[in-house]
């Protein structure tokens, strides 16, 4: 009897040091599932889709989901994640957003012909967080927008329907869209300078956390206007904080449980095989 209670005090010990080394290590690194890195490079070749500069950047893939809105077939979007990665110099920011689209939709010149598109919506105050749809009167959002057909746009925006574009925009975009039916994929960058060109556009020299969210509309679809897949608020942690890779801590989690769950199931077969005995 003796030696049965050494071994499940020895199992229980080992169990114990096994959920500890597992659970604890990953938690130092891992960081919320809202967060997305900011690189920090000295230089940048990352003004193009496939420049050699993103292969270091890391990537988060954005969940998005209808828009809510009124317009009709809001709850009819396509486009369901999007990878985002962003890389900051002493000067500009560049994010580079890439998602899935069997169809390349860059003409738009009929009734029922519309374009794929992507946004980035900033807060054009970035003390406090507006509504997601857009901003609100006295929390505005910065909104810089591509579109198949139209190019580049930057926009101010205070609500649904208050969309007001800016006369000079200052964002730059590329595009380029590679693959071919499934394997298809939009890669969208844009760039601005850090420092707000004017009133009423973010200052991305913010010391704290920057908010950002995306949306990306499927022109075959017919998606266009309020009918688009978007993301809820993510965030830029210019104010520092653990940069490791989403979710770890839950995963390592669980493989915690499952490992004690075996050593606690092999014990108690030994114990009950030994007592047999």
């Amino acid at each position: 009897m003796a030696d049965h209670r050494r071994t499940l005090t020895l199992t229980a010990v080992l169990s114990a040091l096994i959920v500890v080394s597992t659970v604890a290590a990953p938690m130092v690194s891992a960081r919320p599932a809202h967060e997305i890195p900011v690189s920090e490079v000295s230089t940048a070749d990352l003004a193009e889709p496939n420049a050699d500069g993103w292969a270091e950047v890391p990537a988060s893939d954005v969940p998005l989901s209808s828009a809510p809105s009124s317009v009709p077939n809001a709850d009819d979007t396509s486009v369901e994640a999007v990878d985002v990665q962003a890389a900051r110099t002493d000067e500009r920011l560049y994010v580079r957003l890439e998602w899935h689209d069997a169809t390349r939709d860059r003409n738009a010149s009929a009734t029922r012909e519309f374009a794929d598109a992507v946004a980035v919506q900033f807060p054009a105050n970035t003390s406090s967080r507006p509504p997601i749809a857009m901003g609100g009167p006295d929390n505005r959002v910065n909104v810089w927008y591509w579109s198949g057909s139209t190019g580049t746009q930057e926009l101010l925006a205070g609500g649904a329907g208050s969309t007001t574009p800016f006369e000079n925009p200052t964002v730059r975009t590329n595009a380029s869209y590679t693959g071919t039916g499934g394997n298809a994929t939009w890669a969208v960058v844009y760039s601005r300078q850090l420092d707000a060109p004017s009133e009423n556009r973010t200052d991305l020299r913010t010391d704290g956390d920057l908010d950002v969210a995306f949306a990306v509309w499927n022109g075959s679809n017919g998606e266009r206007s309020g009918q688009k897949a978007v993301s809820e608020w993510h965030y830029y942690p210019f104010s520092g904080g653990p940069q490791g890779p989403p979710y770890e801590t839950l995963l390592w989690t669980l493989a915690g449980i499952a490992i004690v769950a075996v050593v606690g199931v092999t014990s108690f077969g030994i114990y009950r095989t030994r007592g047999a005995e």
